[in-house]
């Protein structure tokens, strides 16, 4: 019974102003915040691979492994982000549609 005396002088003592601050964001407006970041981190990764690809087809002295290597690390890391660009783009366009 302790526990229903705490649940009521709780609910007491909150107040029409309390509710009032709660954050009033849309929910696309989070989620754009969120696929931001996503797309921020993404993007950033396949920089660094790119620039790691680099330094490693650079530094292959002609061997065929690394050179292929470093190939492939490159060439996935542009279609990575040609990928994050268009979906940058479809889910700016859908979002857009819903404010």
């Amino acid at each position: 019974m302790k526990i229903l005396e705490y649940i009521a002088e709780a609910v007491i003592k909150i107040k029409k102003t309390d509710v009032s601050n709660l954050p009033t964001d849309k929910a696309t407006d989070v989620l754009s915040g969120v696929l931001d970041v996503i797309y921020f981190v993404v993007g950033a990764f396949a920089v660094i691979v790119i620039i790691l690809a680099g330094y490693t087809f650079v530094t292959a002295n002609g061997d065929p492994a690394k050179l292929t290597k470093a190939r492939m690390a490159i060439l996935y890391s542009v279609i990575g982000l040609i990928v994050v660009m268009f979906a940058f783009v479809i889910t700016g366009f859908v979002l857009g549609r819903f404010k």
